[in-house]
Order: structure tokens, then sequence, then C-alpha cells
């Protein structure tokens, strides 16, 4: 992949505060055009990554690139649109008022401003409260407002954190279609959000960070097509059952109290579904008496939670 097609560019940054390292190696690659999750718990370095790329603050040793360019390129970031996940906003401005004023900061004329801020409040459903000072606003329609203003400048790459935040399931419903119509527009997004099922069907590639590092890049569809939990009910539960489970999967575990006096349910982790015929031949051959098996593909925060770990928010 060349420099050309990649809209973020991140190699070996890393930040360090006094003695505390909040990023120690932020690598990854984004492509033009693509919706890109990042995901972590909290204090993984998801937000002081972002900064860094924003040039919000100064990486203490690596290097990057947005849309091709350096990090401290002032056009290149004419381009960019942002949604921080704590913003306060001019709340004495109407939402015609805010998204005017960001409208001149962008250095955009009165021509293009008016043309352009009667579609972005369309966009975010806030058409009908143009002349409403942002006081007023809940905490979703600020959310709202602030994608707009993230988009006013028409950019190529926008950084969304948890765009999603106060909203409700209409108002994240919308911004699932926004960003869907950015990705048709070839608009690249990086998305950083709590709401796991949200990114899971928003996002081309997802990326996981722990500690400042980089754990895991992969596509949703390779997740989509990877590995599934299999639950079996056996009619005894042996040592041996379980050495020999475990050369067909991972995390082997049995589960106590279901409900069925002659029965053990059991549940594994597979590879792939391909597996599970030659896991019920094996069952059958050894004398298993066989009562249940079922399978699940594993959802976004079940990888999450094995490729991360289960401690700590999201």
């Amino acid at each position: 992949m060349t420099a050309n097609h990649l809209a973020i560019d991140a190699r070996s940054l890393r930040k360090v505060f006094g003695e505390k390292t909040a990023v120690a190696d932020l690598t990854l690659q984004v492509q033009r055009g693509e919706i890109f999750g990042f995901l972590g718990p909290n204090g993984a370095g998801k937000t002081t990554s972002v900064k860094m790329l924003l040039g919000l603050i100064a990486p203490t040793a690596g290097t990057a690139t947005l849309l091709g360019q350096p990090l401290t390129d002032w056009r290149t970031r004419a381009r960019i649109g942002f949604l921080p996940e704590h913003f306060r906003f001019h709340e004495w401005l109407t939402a015609a008022e805010f998204l005017d004023l960001h409208g001149r900061l962008f250095g955009m004329s009165k021509g293009e401003r008016t043309a352009v801020i009667p579609d972005l409040l369309a966009l975010v459903d806030l058409a009908d409260r143009a002349d409403t000072r942002l006081a007023a606003f809940s905490k979703g329609m600020l959310q709202r407002i602030g994608l707009a203003q993230a988009l006013l400048n028409s950019p190529q790459l926008v950084f969304l954190d948890e765009p999603t935040s106060g909203l409700d399931p209409l108002g994240r419903r919308l911004v699932r279609d926004i960003i869907n119509s950015l990705r048709q527009e070839g608009t690249t997004v990086f998305l950083n959000s709590h709401l796991l099922s949200e990114v899971e069907q928003t996002c081309d590639r997802v990326a996981f960070i722990r500690d400042g590092l980089i754990l895991q890049t992969a596509s949703l569809t390779e997740f989509s097509q990877s590995e599934i939990e299999v639950t079996i009910r056996i009619g005894q539960l042996t040592p041996e059952l379980l050495a020999g489970l475990a050369r067909f999967g991972t995390d082997v575990r049995a589960e106590r109290g279901n409900g069925h006096a002659h029965s053990q349910r059991i549940r594994l982790t597979l590879a792939h579904e391909d597996k599970i015929p030659g896991l019920a031949q094996w069952l059958i051959a050894n004398g298993h008496a066989l009562y249940e098996l079922s399978q699940r593909r594993l959802s976004l925060e079940d990888q999450f939670l094995q490729i991360v770990g289960n401690k700590g928010d999201v």
C-alpha cells in the first residue's frame, strides 16, 4: 500500500508524560475511504493517540502522515473533521450561528456557508432548530450539532470520538446512516466508540489497543468468518473428555448447574465451523452420549474480551 492510498500512516508513535507512557507504540495504516474502528479499554491510550494524529499534542517519538502529508502540515488540517468525546460548544450561539462561526474559521466564503449549513442541519435532523440557542439543546442534540460541525468543511478524513454518546436508538441509527453515506462518498472515518455493536455495523476494519500498544488489526470480514463458540451436552464428564476436546478448540469449560441431572454442558471455541463434523464424530466414536451440539458466531464484544481482556470498560 503506497502512501498515496493511505489516509493515516503512523509508525512507532510514542507519547510519554513525565514517568508515564501513555502510548508506547502506535503503528497502524488506514486506507482512504475506509471506516476504521479504534477499540480499547479506558486508559489504553486511545485519546492520546487521536490527539497526536490531530497535532494537538506532539509525539515523543515516531512519525506519521495524514492524507500523505506530515502531521505539521496546516493545509492538510483544513481537510480533516473532528468530533471530540468531551466538547463544550458556544451555548450563547444558535445552531446556525455556531456552524457559521466554524465555517469562517475554515475560511469558507459566505456563499459556501449559506449553501451548506441548511443541508448539514437537515442531515443531523436539526433543520427546525437552526435558530435555537445551544444552551437549550439536549445532550443528544449537542452530539448531532457537533457531528454537523465535523462535516462542515467536506473533510476527506473525519475523526469521530464516541459519536453516539448520549443518543437514543434513533439517533444512533442516524449516525450510522451518515457514516455509511460518508463511505459512499469516499471519506475516511476514524471511529472510537464504546458501543461495539455500532462498530460492528459500520466499520471495515478495527484495531485493538491496550496499554498504549496495538494488539491486533483485522477486518470485520475476517472476524465474521473466524472463531465460533460451540456448546455440547454430554452424558458424562471426564478429564479425558476435556483433554480430548482441547484438541479441537480452545477455552474448554464445563458449566455448572445447567439443570440436567444426567448430562453436562460444555463450551469451547473453535477456529472455524468446519471443525464441527470432526468434533461430533470423535465424541460418538469414543462412546460419549451427545444430547446437544449448537454453535454461535463470536460477536465483536466476545472477541474484544479475548484480545484485550475483560478488565475495565471499553
